[in-house]
């Protein structure tokens, strides 16, 4: 039987707690870290950036563990050093151009080939990975789930500003990603054989030099025996990251356990499917997604709920239903993009909306 471990990524903004501008942290952040943490801390390609990552855990309870000593831990080291951290998808005023890369060379080979659309990505994710031993069974399941994935991602909408401009959508990092290649929702695969040798032509033909180039927001992950959720925007509060998580989790043993009684999910299209992740992204939870079943718009709260319906069979099996049940609190309070908007009808200051987010990022730490 598969176990459907976890594995969770989280990325967070170094803010300065004075301007509330991003500001670099110069790695203190992450070499004070290794000694407490070792490589569950690591720099990004922004030095305003930290990413931290779970051990593999076998159960929600453990992720929660994991993911809030994380949040506790960087936190107190950035505040060691006169710095905060926040959780959203995107910063809401500072500027890409005033921030520093990181000094690797990886970073620098991306610039140089990505250009303005590398220096410019100064955005922060959530990336959950679920343990799928069989590399067929994967990407079996990463077609299928590729429905799913505009709902959780309505969700977890937490970038509303950028640059100082309220956007109009509920998620801009999304929008900031699309300048780079191999981004999105992917194709649909017949076979690992397939999805491999694609990779293969890639890399031969020198657009990739390894399958980690391959951004989309879900993925068959190239080195671990997981499928690597990419979609969601960085949430604010830990129950919501611990909701997405479930959810990921939930949706991936659901499509299995269907797969075994010889049972599929209907694979839809990448075109059709873009539809609706750009519908989320525009609007959230407040908006409608398309039922491409029934061929009508549908309000995607009730979509949602629909989506919890669906896997409810599986979760009390994997344990996850109290961290699932907060996505009743999501539709009820606003996902974090409507709670900065909230803020900011109120203030109408950025910067009180930056001292929303890092209040928020270590709720419950």
């Amino acid at each position: 039987m598969n176990e459907f471990t976890l594995g969770v990524e989280e990325e967070f903004m170094v803010i300065d707690p004075v301007t509330r501008e991003l500001k670099s942290h110069e790695q203190k952040i992450v070499d004070g870290a290794q000694k407490i943490l070792e490589d569950q801390v690591k720099a990004e390609m922004h030095q305003a950036v930290v990413e931290v990552g779970t051990h593999i855990c076998h159960n929600t309870t453990e992720a929660r563990k994991e993911v809030t000593k994380l949040r506790r831990t960087v936190a107190g080291l950035a505040g060691d050093l006169g710095l905060r951290i926040g959780a959203a998808g995107t910063h809401p005023f500072s500027h890409w151009q005033h921030q520093l890369i990181t000094d690797h060379p990886r970073y620098f080979e991306i610039v140089d080939e990505m250009q303005e659309a590398a220096r410019s990505n100064l955005i922060f994710g959530l990336h959950v990975h679920v343990g799928i031993q069989s590399r067929e069974m994967a990407i079996h399941i990463a077609n299928q789930v590729r429905y799913f994935l505009p709902h959780v991602f309505a969700l977890s909408a937490n970038s509303p500003f950028w640059e100082g401009r309220n956007t109009g959508f509920k998620s801009f990092r999304t929008k900031v990603f699309d300048k780079f290649p191999r981004t999105g929702i992917p194709d649909h695969f017949s076979s690992i054989e397939e999805y491999d040798s694609y990779i293969k032509l890639l890399v031969k033909t020198n657009c990739i030099d390894n399958a980690k180039k391959i951004w989309w927001d879900i993925r068959v992950h190239p080195f671990f025996e997981t499928i690597e959720f990419r979609i969601c925007d960085c949430p604010m509060l830990i129950n919501e990251t611990m909701a997405f998580v479930a959810l990921f989790q939930a949706l991936c043993a659901k499509l299995y356990k269907l797969r075994l009684q010889n049972m599929n999910f209907i694979t839809y299209s990448r075109a059709l499917i873009n539809e609706n992740k750009w519908r989320a992204a525009r609007y959230g939870i407040d908006g409608k997604m398309i039922d491409f079943g029934k061929q009508l718009e549908v309000n995607t709260r009730a979509l949602i709920l629909e989506l919890l319906d669906f896997v409810d069979d599986v979760v009390d099996d994997l344990g996850c239903r109290d961290d699932l049940q907060y996505v009743h609190k999501i539709l009820e309070h606003g996902t974090g993009a409507d709670r900065q908007l909230e803020i900011y009808k109120q203030k109408e200051n950025f910067i009180d909306v930056v001292d929303f987010i890092t209040s928020q990022t270590l709720l419950g730490t």
